[in-house]
């Protein structure tokens, strides 16, 4: 957003208020997409205060050549693999956690709440169940929103080696999910995002 891109200037330069604004609207985006790279709660909040340490110390070398979103979530993104290599995390016993709580909110009823609950912690845990590179390929483009050029950017690898990530990291996911349609939504995609179709994503970059 051109706001956010104005904002980040001005925070470049010295200015302690606009970079306690772009810290206090981004901080929600930045804990999404750690908590779902990581999967394990503790850990998605000790890669979030990272990032936003990382961020507050490194807004002055923001240039302005890139988005200032596109820049977060790099940062974002780098605290979280740090934070995964850091605790040399075990996958399984997260799933065994997830798979547990998921079981507890089905068991308590039909409320819609508890089940739109249940259908984030089995993403969380279907995605935490992925090989690095693909989840983390799919947390940039489905839940972070962000095209491919801009994922390349983020991960310093070329443009076709995203799509390919995406398109067998979404493929995983949707096995681990037990997904029975193919063209069925992007599990992981949050209510806000922009719609859009596969074919029109190719295209993206």
């Amino acid at each position: 957003m051109a706001e956010d891109d104005a904002l980040a200037r001005r925070a470049a330069q010295g200015d302690r208020r606009a970079l306690e604004e772009l810290l206090a609207e981004h901080t929600d985006r930045v804990h999404a997409v750690c908590r779902r790279v990581l999967a394990d709660p503790e850990d998605a909040l000790d890669a979030t205060q990272e990032a936003l340490i990382a961020i507050a110390r490194g807004i002055g070398g923001f240039d302005g050549r890139a988005r200032f979103t596109t820049w977060l979530y790099r940062v974002a993104t780098n605290a979280a693999l740090d934070e995964a290599r850091r605790k040399q995390r075990r996958p399984r016993a997260v799933e065994a956690i997830d798979e547990r709580a998921t079981s507890a909110f089905r068991s308590s009823g039909g409320a819609a709440i508890d089940e739109r609950v249940s259908t984030r912690l089995d993403v969380d845990a279907a995605l935490g169940s992925l090989p690095e590179e693909f989840r983390v390929a799919v947390v940039l483009r489905d839940l972070a929103d962000l095209d491919y050029a801009e994922i390349a950017e983020v991960l310093d690898i070329p443009a076709g080696t995203v799509r390919s990530r995406i398109s067998r990291g979404r493929a995983l996911l949707h096995e681990a999910l037990g997904a029975t349609h193919a063209d069925a939504d992007d599990p992981t995609r949050e209510s806000g995002n922009r719609g859009e179709t596969d074919e029109r994503r190719s295209n993206d970059g």
